[in-house]
């Protein structure tokens, strides 16, 4: 069955701008898979850069292996982020993020980084590293435009790569650290995530695929087999998947984070 992927980005459009939500695309099309979603990104970005959007970056989901059992999804996907999507908050302040028209929010703690220049399938880490301007950690919010986060990968991809919001800490250029240490500390670090001051879960650098730089690699070589959608460009924002599992997030919460083992401060941020 032929799939017309401008009909489904303008549902999930729709969806993402009226916070309704429907049965995943897969339901009725079980034949739809990874290679028309991404055609749907593609669509969908069409979309919003129509309604005066402007693409910012990508996030990368699913690159935490230890909850791909939790939502029956194996493999990393990315979507595209957004200027009405990203927003910027300083260490140590209390951040305010609206979780208003966002469906059944979660809350991923996450690194997230500046490109100077291109990414391209078969960089080593070092090569990586070298074209990266800046590094930060920051919140992102996911949501789900379909009920109670039951869906297949190809729906995940479809709908933005379950994209909401972020809000993102201090950027600290990369030329900061050493290479080599640079790398050891995102394979290595580890990050408590608490809720109104009580403990949550604990993760780290190690859960995103071995490390977040290794989340860059695997995205650009995604890339480089897609016709539909463009490679990473110098300035994009990349956010590289939660480093712990994702949490229900509510209205007046306020979630904190603190990082060990690597010179990056936490983050606090209230939801209304």
């Amino acid at each position: 069955m032929s799939i017309d992927t401008a009909v489904v980005a303008g549902k999930v459009y729709n969806c993402l701008t009226s916070a309704r939500q429907i049965a995943p695309f897969t339901d009725g099309l079980p034949h739809f898979n990874q290679t028309q979603a991404y055609e749907v990104t593609a669509a969908l970005r069409s979309l919003r850069k129509a309604s005066g959007e402007k693409p910012v970056g990508r996030k990368i989901g699913f690159t935490n292996r230890t909850i791909w059992e939790e939502y029956g999804v194996f493999a990393p996907i990315w979507g595209d982020v957004y200027d009405t999507t990203v927003f910027d908050t300083d260490a140590g302040a209390q951040g305010q993020l609206s979780l208003s028209g966002l469906s059944e929010p979660r809350i991923e703690p996450e690194i997230v980084f500046g490109l100077a220049r291109p990414l391209n399938a078969g960089m080593s880490d070092k090569e990586i590293v070298a074209s990266l301007d800046w590094i930060a950690h920051g919140f992102e919010v996911v949501q789900s435009i379909y009920p109670r986060w039951e869906f297949k990968i190809a729906d995940t991809i479809a709908c933005g790569g379950l994209h909401g919001r972020m809000i993102i800490g201090p950027r600290h250029p990369v030329s900061g650290w050493k290479p080599d240490i640079l790398l050891d500390k995102l394979a290595s670090f580890a990050i408590d995530l608490t809720c109104n001051g009580k403990p949550v879960d604990t993760g780290g650098g190690a859960n995103v695929l071995d490390s977040p730089v290794r989340a860059l690699s695997h995205l650009a070589e995604l890339l480089e087999e897609d016709t539909s959608n463009p490679p990473l460009a110098a300035g994009e924002i990349i956010t590289t998947g939660t480093l712990t599992r994702a949490f229900s997030a509510s209205p007046g919460e306020t979630w904190a984070t603190s990082l060990n083992g690597i010179a990056l401060p936490g983050l606090n941020v209230t939801f209304s």
